[in-house]
């Protein structure tokens, strides 16, 4: 399996970056505009729609359309796993619809005193069987930009203006 991973680090206190993590206006707030993201609907593990907190079993309906090119593409996430404890958070979603044949997102919060280690943990498969699993080295290119982005607007929403 093919993976992608970056961190960084926040200054910003554990609590806040995770609770910050934890809701679907999280992800759009993260989301780069050239992706046209859209969120259809969250739903919790209850049946709930729009919870406040992404527990596990809470899922996400989103479209993206990259660039404005091409079909929008229909991406459904569920969260399979949330953790927290004195210096450590983690959750973890699954794609069960989407363009991807395989992808987990692991996202992992480490306390160091005042800041915050986030670090992204993707393992993916990219679509076109033995092709894509020949050009996933390259996929780097597209996520890079992507994580760039997220890291750097989590910095610059959670970081105290100086």
């Amino acid at each position: 399996m093919a993976t992608y991973k970056r961190s960084v680090r926040v200054d910003a206190p554990l609590d806040r970056v995770w609770e910050f993590h934890s809701s679907g206006d999280g992800l759009v707030a993260l989301t780069p505009g050239w992706m046209n993201l859209e969120i259809e609907s969250e739903t919790g593990p209850d049946g709930e729609p729009d919870p406040d907190i992404l527990e596990t079993g809470s899922q996400i309906v989103s479209t993206v359309r990259p660039f404005g090119v091409g079909p929008r593409q229909r991406w459904v996430s569920a969260i399979v796993e949330r953790e927290r404890d004195d210096d450590y958070a983690v959750f973890r979603d699954e794609m069960v619809e989407g363009p991807f044949p395989h992808w987990v997102h692991t996202h992992s919060f480490y306390g160091d005193g005042d800041e915050t280690v986030v670090r992204d943990f993707v393992e993916y498969e990219l679509p076109g069987g033995g092709l894509g699993r020949a050009a996933s080295p390259l996929a780097w290119v597209g996520f890079e930009p992507m994580f760039r982005y997220r890291h750097r607007k989590t910095k610059e929403l959670l970081e105290p203006r100086r």
